[in-house]
């Protein structure tokens, strides 16, 4: 079926001709705002530092990637190739050494054709720009994952992010030059945002030079500094016919060559609070009600994108 929008799965098949899975795995990195760096807590609605549940980050890491790649053949067939996707707390907020060695390991194995760093804007210091240009030239597809999560600074200090929108265009404008692909993660319906936000959010990154993005609606999880907010204060959350209006609105916004990697978030029912559509059973159900929105529009990713993505093109072109 033909989306309304550049998915990760057609970019994949665009580019390989096959699937492509990504392999998660888990380390016991930290950030800057947990260890005392900058603050502690962490991000306010992050739990456990969005480490993947059900994988055990003391567990040796050949040893995720192979039954990560063993599930993913059983599930899908031996001809898959594999991104190795390292996606707890920040993935570059370590030695070099150290980094080295996490990375190497994806080079062990075979069909593996890139890995996949989920990590901060201000956690991108040049001997790891570099260090992450070394295995693009080994011939892997790299992919730096920038939580941005929104454009608006007072929100970016209340969710305890510990870095401005400043820092998020800073790293982008380094990292641009070079092969990396840039993914950003946004978040809507934090608190005190509203529909102006999320589109002043979604603009900002239609502007840059990122390859990607993810887009996430707030959902409210169990033992996090966010939910203590809100089962004290209950603040308005999103219901989900809003979200999918919204994030319809957003990929109009995106520039068409942006891959759309994620139009969802969930985490298990024991976990979450709020909203209820933000479950695993209703992922599927999101991902459909924003394609039929689209198309109820008459619209698709790019539709509106904005003046800065066309003078860029055009000067490009």
């Amino acid at each position: 079926m033909h989306l309304p929008y550049f998915s990760l799965r057609d970019y994949f098949f665009k580019k390989y001709g096959k699937r492509v899975q990504k392999i998660t795995v888990s380390l016991p990195f930290t950030c800057p705002n947990r260890d005392g760096s900058k603050s502690k807590g962490g991000c306010s609605f992050c739990y456990d530092g969005s480490k993947p549940l059900r994988i055990d980050s003391g567990k040796d890491l050949k040893i995720q990637i192979k039954e990560g790649i063993e599930k993913a053949k059983r599930k899908y067939g031996e001809d898959i190739l594999f991104i190795i996707y390292y996606q707890s707390y920040t993935n570059t907020y370590g030695s070099l050494d150290y980094l080295k060695e996490v990375y190497n390991t994806a080079l062990q194995f075979e069909r593996v054709v890139g890995i996949d760093i989920g990590t901060r804007p201000d956690c991108m210091p040049e001997e790891v720009i570099s260090l992450l240009v070394d295995y693009c030239k080994k011939g892997l597809e790299v992919w730096v994952e920038l939580g941005l999560q929104s454009a608006n600074f007072e929100t970016l200090k209340k969710i305890n992010r510990a870095h401005g929108v400043s820092d998020f265009i800073e790293a982008v404008l380094r990292i641009a030059p070079t092969p990396l692909k840039i993914c950003t993660h946004i978040i809507v319906g934090l608190p005190g945002e509203d529909k102006r936000d999320f589109l002043e959010t979604a603009k900002l990154v239609a502007s840059l030079p990122v390859e990607g993005i993810k887009i996430h609606p707030l959902h409210i999880v169990k033992h996090t500094p966010l939910a203590r907010v809100y089962q004290k204060n209950p603040f308005p959350l999103l219901d989900f016919e809003e979200y999918v209006k919204i994030c319809a609105d957003i990929i109009e916004i995106l520039p068409p060559k942006v891959v759309i990697q994620r139009i969802t978030g969930e985490i298990e029912e024991d976990l979450l609070i709020a909203p209820y559509y933000c479950s695993p059973k209703y992922k599927n159900k999101v991902i459909k009600a924003v394609e039929e929105e689209l198309k109820f529009r008459g619209t698709r990713q790019g539709s509106k994108a904005s003046r800065s993505y066309l003078l860029n093109k055009a000067i490009n072109s």
